[in-house]
């Protein structure tokens, strides 16, 4: 079984609370056997797996796999050409460098709105970046705009190899059928590594 959910802002990415005010998985009515692969932080969105299937976690999620992870990154600030260079080519975070990733300015996609919205500055301008990477460190994300000087707004995750959470709302989650598991484990095509994906959506 795996399953995709689409998680909110605001919610763990584990069944068991922390001592935070926030969410966790078992408000949402998963099958009691399951578990996530992988996490999205708290204050992030999007695609998350679960699955109560052995071995998935290594197939999707261990560096050496190289398996593509796809976000749409809100960032303050508008990011010049060397940032973007810098991002492709790797930053230090904390003491290592990251890997090579692909990333780009794309326009705004459709997202529903955040509860709470992010707090924008009316004097500082944002933009909304597509990265692609197949590492996930802890806050990686966040911590690589920030190295190059943008800090993220908002972070959504929209796909994970070849399959994009589309219009799955927040809060939902759905049983995949198996040419949709195909995708998650799938390669998207590396040709064109700085490629634009259509930003369809999310409702």
């Amino acid at each position: 079984m795996l399953l995709a959910f689409h998680k909110p802002y605001g919610v763990l990415s584990q069944f068991t609370p922390d001592g935070s005010p926030n969410r966790t998985l078992s408000a949402f009515g998963f099958p009691r056997e399951v578990y996530p692969l992988g996490r999205l932080d708290a204050d992030s969105e999007g695609l998350l797996l679960l699955s109560e299937e052995a071995g998935l976690n290594t197939r999707l999620l261990h560096p050496g796999q190289q398996h593509l992870r796809a976000y749409w990154v809100q960032v303050e600030g508008i990011p010049t050409e060397s940032a973007l260079a810098a991002l492709r080519s790797g930053v230090e975070v904390q003491g290592r460098r990251t890997l090579p990733c692909s990333v780009r300015i794309i326009p705004p996609p459709r997202v529903a709105d955040r509860h709470p919205p992010v707090r924008a500055r009316k004097t500082v301008p944002d933009t909304w970046l597509e990265l692609e990477l197949s590492e996930g460190k802890n806050r990686q994300v966040r911590r690589m705009t920030a190295a190059v000087g943008h800090p993220t707004l908002r972070l959504l995750r929209f796909r994970i190899g070849r399959f994009e959470l589309g219009e799955l709302g927040p809060g939902q989650w759905v049983k995949l059928k198996e040419s949709e598991r195909r995708l998650v484990l799938a390669q998207p095509d590396r040709s064109s590594p700085d490629r634009i994906s259509s930003p369809r959506g999310l409702h």
